[in-house]
């Protein structure tokens, strides 16, 4: 599987985005996925659309 400079640069801009509206926080898996979500729809995130998944209980 090969990502071209479009993809690094979209995947960056999401690592940017993500980090700048609140999704810096890995202490557990749910702020994981809601990180990974954030950087791959970043545009939603523009937008407005909260990402963040709820806390799971174990």
């Amino acid at each position: 599987m090969r990502i071209g400079l479009l993809g690094l640069v979209y995947l960056a801009v999401g690592v940017v985005i993500a980090l700048t509206n609140g999704y810096n926080s890995v202490a557990g898996v749910s702020e994981v996925i809601s990180l990974l979500a954030a950087i791959v729809l970043w545009p939603a995130v523009l937008f407005g659309v909260d990402l963040h998944v709820p806390p799971i209980a174990t």
